[in-house]
């Protein structure tokens, strides 16, 4: 059988932790930065697990992360 491909999109965006739940950042922290509190957007610095609906495809974007 031949190798998978990663989604060259996903690779970036997502990181698998070492339990296997899929890391992703959050939005809304690129533009329109003014009218956001600090408290605002220093929380929105975290990253955060992926929906769990939304794993299963995730990982299958990216099979060798």
């Amino acid at each position: 059988m031949p190798k998978q491909k990663t989604h060259s999109a996903s690779k970036k965006r997502f990181k698998v932790t070492g339990t296997g739940k899929v890391m992703r950042s959050q939005a809304f922290k690129k533009h329109i930065l003014t009218k956001k509190t600090t408290k605002r957007k220093r929380n929105l610095r975290k990253s955060v697990v992926a929906a769990a609906s939304n794993q299963h495809n995730i990982k299958q974007l990216i099979p060798y992360k």
